[in-house]
């Protein structure tokens, strides 16, 4: 079954303007599925770390003039020597959409594309399926509308379905996984993370021993959601705290780790500089944290972060379908008060507080005020608090609660909206004033 995904606008928009765009991400989110479902008649060639496939490393020159444009060239991070070649045949012609490179290692990758492709690449990169897109929902979901129309979205909100957060945290975002049995998703998840380990880290990475590497990779399962520590992870593993961060990093940039980082401003207060970290794939950090089923997860300690890491990846997703997309942040002070994401876009701050709960109040809201009290001079939007009810809630004059999974009405462009609701406005005020001159006598206001 084929779902359309969020980047999918953006990449036909990336082809008409630019002569190469790559794709990277990590393993299996869909990126070779997406070319070829928008691209379906444009040759396709995968690349492999071990075989030469067509020559493309020993006579890159060669094998671009065997195969002209335009082409769909996948695994990109094993044919380096490609990208300079690249480079010499997108310039004898003007036309856009030459090739189209998708990759799941950017260590390298962007290092040489940047080098070697300035100011012929775009670089889109895709995370794993949402629930909008699993739900045909790709503009109407309530990121968008918070950021577009932060002070009315409330009003434009849509009453969530009843869908299970627990399957969706235990199951992941692998696009694959929709069709694979639930008594076979961990066997799934098990043969994607020997994947992992055989085919990018020993490939990219001299790790002398796999064991502590795998150990390493269920600790970063276990502290997803926390702010990262290299040398709280060391002391557990017996590694130094150089190595460690040397691993965080190779994790990164094979996107199955994302990092946020601090917000400053220019708080008084004294503030956490340390960057938060999540598992890309809830689904992969219940697999190494051996959470066996959906059942499982609801009483499990870590479920709070888990779902903090689900929504995270979420809003990162949404977030990556703007250009220019929101810089992402946390905050925290040392005396505890904290917001999970801090979103900078157009000028404002927009504060938003994940609670694995059902019921929310306005305390749970407190950090998002003492956020808004430690800038007084910003421009901060109304909170949010994502939870996991069904229905979205005011729990303060500046806060509004959200569950996960909401949706909006069908949007207008922006600007259209506000004029929208501007009208609906003074429509109601001139009903209003005709109604009581209507019925009302003006000298002794009884009814005439």
């Amino acid at each position: 079954m084929w779902y359309d995904r969020h980047l999918q606008n953006k990449l036909l928009g990336m082809a008409r303007n630019f002569k190469i765009v790559m794709i990277v991400g990590a393993r299996q989110v869909g990126k070779s599925s997406l070319l070829a479902h928008l691209f379906p008649h444009l040759t396709h060639i995968t690349f492999d770390p071990y075989n030469d496939q067509y020559g493309a490393k020993t006579d890159p020159d060669l094998f671009l003039k065997n195969f002209r444009a335009p082409l769909i060239l996948d695994e990109v991070q094993y044919t380096p020597e490609l990208l300079s070649s690249l480079k010499r045949f997108v310039d004898r012609s003007p036309q856009k959409g030459q090739y189209f490179l998708t990759g799941s290692q950017n260590f390298s990758l962007l290092k040489n594309a940047a080098e070697s492709l300035a100011g012929r690449v775009g670089i889109l990169e895709m995370n794993g399926l949402t629930y909008f897109e699993r739900q045909g929902q790709l503009e109407n979901h309530w990121l968008i509308s918070y950021l577009t129309t932060p002070s009315e979205f409330y009003t434009n909100l849509k009453t969530s379905s009843q869908e299970s957060i627990y399957d969706k945290i235990w199951a992941g975002q692998l696009p694959a996984l929709t069709d694979v049995e639930p008594d076979f998703v961990a066997d799934y998840l098990g043969s994607y993370i020997q994947t992992y380990l055989q085919r990018d880290v020993r490939v990219f990475e001299n790790i002398e021993d796999m064991d502590k590497f795998t150990r390493f990779l269920g600790l970063c399962a276990a502290m997803t959601g926390h702010e990262v520590n290299d040398s709280e992870f060391g002391r557990e593993l017996g590694i130094s705290s150089p190595t460690i961060k040397r691993w965080r990093t190779r994790l990164a940039t094979s996107y199955q780790w994302r990092e946020i980082l601090p917000y400053y401003g220019n708080a008084i207060k004294r503030l956490s500089k340390k960057p938060k970290g999540y598992f890309c794939d809830t689904g992969l950090a219940c697999y190494l944290q051996r959470i066996p089923s959906p059942l499982a997860l609801t009483s499990h300690p870590n479920l709070g972060h888990l779902f903090e890491s689900y929504c995270a990846g979420l809003i990162a997703t949404l977030c990556s379908t703007l250009s220019p997309a929101p810089r992402l942040y946390h905050w925290r002070t040392n005396g505890g008060a904290e917001v999970d994401i801090i979103l900078d876009y157009n000028g404002f701050l927009y504060p938003i507080e994940i609670k694995c709960k059902t019921a929310v109040s306005k305390k749970d809201a407190s950090g998002i005020a003492a956020f808004r009290q430690s800038y007084p001079t910003a421009n901060i939007a109304p909170g949010i608090l994502l939870y996991t009810g069904d229905y979205p809630l005011q729990i303060s004059e500046d806060c509004f609660a959200v569950p996960w999974k909401t949706a909006t009405a069908e949007l207008l462009p922006p600007q259209l909206y506000r004029n929208n609701c501007r009208f609906e406005k003074r429509v109601k005020t001139i009903i209003c004033q005709f109604s009581c001159a209507w019925f009302l006598d003006p000298l002794t206001e009884t009814v005439a």
